[in-house]
């Protein structure tokens, strides 16, 4: 009788332990009123650096963004004002109707997405560059992961249509902003005047991602981190509105149809580059590419490698949109 009561003791005391730790992770990932969560701590250097071989570019981009940028707002599903900067195209002879939205990453700003922004608006295209909700500007407490987000990028895309009925749009992302990007693709009210995207180290869906980061930042052997992640999945339904399973880029992607690039580096160890395949593979769209870039840490492929990124970009864009 009192090994047993022992036994449940202990039971009691690991399940509450684990659900303790999981309340911990959602809000120590996507709780930006906590003050010590990773969304209001500074910004770490990668702990591996690769080449950056494009400060010119990266500096006059800024440059341009900060010049140039234009206040938008909209109102999210569930009320948020969610703010985003407008940018014009920045060549001598403007494409009509073509359009480009660029999404930042998790716990990053528009002004980061500066480089990509400039590189469409050079191609001709009017740039939307959105802070996702809970990021800069735009309201929110919890990070969506790009599930919520997704939600978000439909409306933004709804604004565009709404002012220009032949819209065609381009959708980039860089990590998260990947991620939201593929759940958008794989969405059935993806209006047809997305024409294109390109996805930057977006992870495969946030349930491997929250329990690869577990491993690593907690040092935890993967059956325990797995338990921890699907305990705070159910935190997060129940504040947050969403679970850790919804945010799938695999799933979303069964259902893609646009034609799809991906992107990833060869040396990011925060997002495996094996999301490269696991995306590429689970995508249905007939064209389909992918690039994986030796060396190159996490978004820092089109530093690393510039010449190849931006030539795999320029060709991929030029087909899609028929340039």
């Amino acid at each position: 009788m009192i090994a047993g009561d022992i036994v449940a003791a202990a039971a009691g005391v690991a399940v509450g332990s684990v659900i303790g730790a999981a309340h911990v992770l959602f809000r120590f990932a996507l709780d930006t009123k906590t003050p010590w969560s990773i969304p209001n701590r500074p910004p770490q250097p990668d702990a591996v650096q690769s080449p950056i071989r494009d400060a010119d570019d990266i500096a006059e981009s800024e440059a341009w963004f900060d010049a140039a940028k234009q206040p938008v707002t909209i109102t999210s599903d569930d009320g948020l004002r969610l703010h985003g900067w407008l940018l014009d195209p920045d060549c001598a002879a403007p494409r009509p109707h073509l359009y480009a939205i660029c999404c930042h990453g998790y716990t990053g700003e528009p002004r980061e997405m500066a480089k990509w922004a400039h590189h469409y608006a050079r191609l001709g295209f009017t740039v939307l560059v959105p802070a996702l909700r809970a990021h800069e500007l735009s309201e929110g407490r919890y990070i969506g992961m790009g599930w919520l987000e997704h939600a978000d990028l439909l409306r933004w895309i709804a604004l565009i249509v709404e002012s220009d009925g032949d819209a065609r749009i381009l959708l980039h992302g860089n990590s998260m902003g990947a991620a939201t990007v593929m759940m958008t693709a794989g969405d059935a009210r993806l209006p047809r005047n997305v024409t294109a995207a390109v996805c930057d180290c977006g992870y495969s869906s946030t349930m491997r991602q929250f329990i690869d980061t577990a491993m690593t930042m907690f040092r935890l052997p993967r059956p325990l981190a797995a338990l921890m992640v699907r305990a705070a999945s159910r935190v997060c339904a129940r504040s947050a509105g969403y679970r850790f399973e919804d945010a799938s880029c695999t799933r979303a992607l069964r259902h893609a149809t646009i034609p799809m690039l991906f992107i990833h580096g060869g040396a990011d160890v925060f997002v495996s580059p094996a999301a490269l395949n696991a995306n590429y593979a689970a995508c249905a769209s007939i064209h389909r590419e992918r690039l994986l870039v030796p060396g190159a840490t996490h978004t820092m492929s089109a530093s690393t490698a510039p010449d190849l990124y931006w030539r795999k970009v320029n060709r991929f864009v030029t087909q899609a949109f028929h340039l």
